[in-house]
This record gives C-alpha cells, structure tokens and sequence, in this order.
C-alpha cells in the first residue's frame, strides 16, 4: 500500500456542475498538469483558453451513440486503476499514461426527474455510466489516485499541490470516500425512481450536535440530499448558540405548522413539538400577541415561527421573555438591532418557510422504516357534515377549519379550543380524549364563552360533550365514525351545541 503523499501530473476532468470548474482547471495548468477532458468540460475549458487534451486523443476512438460511450476504455481505466509500481511495465506495454487526478460529478438525474414533465426516456438519458465508473477506479485506487466529485473540495486540493506539489494519503482518503458516496446516493435515486419497492435514502452530515434528547446521548444532523426543499436544516442562522437536537426537532415542528396557514399574517408557539398558541390576524404583530397569549405559561422556553417578515414590535416583545428560536422568512433591522442585545436568542431566516410541504414522510423504528404521505388534507367548508339539529354560524365553520389546521399538529389524542381564529387551549396528547379535552379546558381558563372546540378523532363515549356542556363551548368539529356517534350527537342536541363531521381524522403519533 502506498502511504505516501501521490505526485499529479494529469487530471481528467468531466464535470456536469461546472461551478468553479474553470478557476480549479486554470490552477491546475498553471502548475504544468496536463488536463484531459470530455464534451461540454473541454469546450467550457478551452474557452477560457486551457489547454486541453481530449479524450478521443487518448482512446484513439471517438465519442459515439450521442455521448454515450467515450470513457469506457482501457487507456482511461487503466490509467486510473493501475498500481503505479506492480502494473508500471504492463501499462508501458499497451501504451497506457497514469492519470493522477479524477475531477467528475454525474448527470443531473435529480434535477431532471423534479421536473413536473420529465418522462422515462428524460430520467434515462441521464443516467451517468461513464462517470460512476471513473469515480469508483479512481476512489478504488486512492492509493495512487486522487477523486474530486464537488466544487467545495477544489480549494483544498488546489492548496495541497501549491503547497506540497502533492496530495497527502489523508485527503486522499476522505476524498475516495465521498466519491463512493456520491455514487451510492446517484444509484439509490435511480432506483427508487425505478421501482418504488426500493428506498435508499440519502442522507449528508451536516453538523455534530452537542448532545442528543439529554446530554449522555450522541448525536448528529444528516440533510437528506435528494430533498431540494428549503428546510431547518437549511435555514440562515443569524445569531445565538448552536442548535441542540431537541431544538431542530421543536423548529422542524414549527415549520410544519406554520405552513397551515397561507391566506392571512399568522404565528405559532411550539412547545415540545406541540403548538401552545396559534392565532392568525390581518397584520402579523396581532397574529404574534393573540398566539403568545393562547398559553403564555406554556410560552415560556418556546420556538416562534411566523410567515412574514419578524418587526422591531416582535422583537421588542420577545427579547424581554424567555425563548429558545424564532423562525421567520426575513427580518426588520431594527428587529435584528433588538436580538442582538439578547445574543442566546437563535434568529433562524427561512426565506421560502411557506413551501410546499413534503409529499412523503418517515417514521423510524427499530429495524426498520415506516413511510406514508404527509397529512396535506385541506378541509374546505363543503366537506363538512352538519350532524345536530343547531347549525354552526360561518364564523363558527372559520374557527372549526382554523383549529383543525393546528389539530393536525398536536399530539394525539388531540383537543383545540379556538375563538376568531386564536387557540385558546390545547390539550396533547393525552392517553384517553376526556384527559384532552379537560387539558384544554383548564388551559383555556375556562374562558370559552362561543368558541369551538375541536377534536382530531370521534369522541368514542358522551362524557367529553357532558364535559363541555356549561364551558361556553358552540360548535364542534370531529371525524365521526364511532360506534356511538348516535349518542354523541343526541348529547349535543341535548345540550345545543352545533357539530359537524369531517370524515377524516388527523392523528399525529
């Protein structure tokens, strides 16, 4: 095995990311390293007059079938693969140069099958063959060879050979491994594309946390790399401590949540992943003070998530209690001026936190996965089923729809009290639905004079409409479907209270 540090006199160098590609080929000429290219790489290169060498040059043959053979050839493989002392006279035989350096990312096969009208024949022509094979040589023979498969290795590389004038085994290493991912990833895409029977998710380390749930845990955060989505994981993180596991959690929750609400300026409170207070209004400070004052106990060490733009009134608020993030899509200066002045405050920018939510979502367990499609069900007003004798108003139906958006996001068993689209009290889950709905109601403080109360399964016995039948409540929203819906309706006609059906629930274990 060789341990020392490898010389480089070619690169190959064929690239579908050309982002830096000219500056790092440019580097490279200037230290006397031949350059050999393919296609769309060489013609990029020599336009910024760097000279190079073509691949049909080496092979003898030329690019044929549309680009699709041009580096499946032992003058290109052998030179990568061979062990520069055991193969050096078998190489010299058949006329093979050694190529020190492979630059190559793959066919943009994410990119193209993301496209709302990307056919079959779109994703296959853009299955790299060539490129995977070059990357696995190369990342094979790291002993000798050095593989680069992303622009943000290229400084580095470049430093070592300004340096040294070699690349040391270290990097060397590192940079084999990334190539193999780069390639695991690429596969696993394709077939998950394929055959939906597959699911290989790719996931990148993106941070070492500081701990898990409690500090004698370990852990980490991986971004999934086949998820273009702006998320957390991506989000700008403008001041404050480094995110905790629990925090990533919490902000993930609240992200969620927020993306409920597009017709109006709205905030959301989390606690524990549990919304405590959620309210929507015409400007975004109102819909801020009425959630904060949904639970402010429960606000206490919170994550704020808005949809617009976070104001100095926000901030000023804020910065007098105690929270752990605040999640928004921009900030006023003045806003940021304010933070400053409480550093352990993370200020987390999430330009486009209102983006589509995911189609698919996991749950892992032991020894294995769980998937199913994201719980995007928008229930409109004409899906409802008016099941009692008293009718709900259209403000009632408002608050009903509001408080179903943030039923999605709580905890089952799961009970949301809500009055002019402002959560009074959220009751999480509870391990039976009386438990959930008597949590909401202590929450609420019992102040509940017309507000609706929502339910995200049926109610399987009366007891919780008995429960609520002085609070003040008038309306209430539930699936339906329980064997005893007969008397859970008869309970509210007997009490007037107005109900309707859904037809669906909204667990959220």
């Amino acid at each position: 095995m060789n341990t020392d540090a490898a010389t480089v006199n070619r690169a190959l160098i064929s690239v579908s990311d050309k982002q830096g590609i000219v500056e790092f080929a440019q580097g490279l000429h200037e230290l006397g390293i031949e350059i050999i290219s393919t296609g769309g790489t060489a013609t990029k290169l020599q336009a910024a007059n760097i000279p190079v060498t073509l691949i049909s040059d080496i092979t003898g043959f030329p690019e044929i079938m549309d680009g699709r053979v041009k580096t499946l050839h032992p003058k290109i493989h052998g030179g990568i693969l061979g062990k520069r002392d055991a193969h050096k006279s078998e190489a010299k035989q058949h006329q093979i140069k050694w190529i020190d350096l492979v630059v190559c990312n793959l066919y943009p096969f994410a990119k193209t099958i993301q496209k709302p009208n990307a056919t079959l024949d779109d994703a296959l022509e853009n299955i790299d063959i060539g490129g995977p094979s070059m990357l696995r040589s190369a990342a094979k023979n790291f002993n000798w060879v050095s593989v680069v498969v992303s622009p943000d290795d290229y400084a580095e590389v470049l430093q070592q050979l300004q340096t040294q004038g070699k690349i040391n085994l270290e990097l060397r290493k590192q940079l084999a491994a990334k190539a193999f991912a780069h390639t695991t990833q690429y596969d696993a895409m394709i077939a998950n594309y394929l055959n939906k029977d597959f699911l290989t998710l790719n996931f990148k380390k993106t941070i070492d946390l500081r701990y898990g749930e409690n500090p004698h845990q370990q852990a980490s955060a991986y971004q999934q790399i086949d998820n273009a989505e702006k998320n957390i994981l991506t989000a700008k993180q403008i001041q404050g401590k480094q995110l905790s596991y629990n925090n990533i959690i919490d902000a993930d929750a609240a992200a969620a949540c927020i993306k409920e609400f597009t017709q109006q300026p709205a905030c959301v409170v989390i606690k524990h992943t549990n919304p405590c207070g959620v309210a929507e209004a015409p400007d975004i400070y109102t819909a801020f003070v009425n959630a904060w004052n949904g639970d402010s106990k429960s606000a206490f060490g919170s994550i704020v998530a808005l949809n617009q733009t976070c104001t100095k009134q926000i901030a000023g608020f804020l910065a007098k209690v105690f929270l752990e993030i605040v999640i928004a899509p921009a900030y006023e200066t003045e806003a940021l001026n304010i933070f400053a002045k409480k550093p352990n405050i993370r200020i987390l920018e999430l330009k486009n936190i209102m983006s589509p939510p995911d189609d698919l979502c996991f749950k892992y367990i032991n020894g294995g996965v769980l998937t199913q499609t994201c719980d995007n069900k928008n229930i409109l007003p004409q899906d409802l089923k008016i099941v009692t004798k008293k009718k709900p108003t259209e403000t009632e139906i408002v608050d009903m729809l509001f408080g179903w958006k943030v039923a999605k996001h709580t905890k089952s068993n799961a009970i949301v009290i809500a009055k002019n689209k402002i959560t009074l009290g959220i009751g999480p889950g509870q391990v039976s639905r009386i438990d959930s709905v008597e949590t909401a109601l202590r929450k609420a403080n019992h102040k509940v004079q017309d507000a609706v109360l929502i339910s995200d399964a049926f109610f399987p016995f009366r007891d919780s409409i008995d429960q609520i039948a002085n609070s003040g409540i008038k309306a209430i929203i539930q699936p339906g479907g329980s064997i005893r819906d007969k008397e859970v309706i008869a309970a509210c006609d007997e009490h007037g209270i107005a109900m309707v059906f859904t037809g669906v629930r909204c667990f959220n274990h």
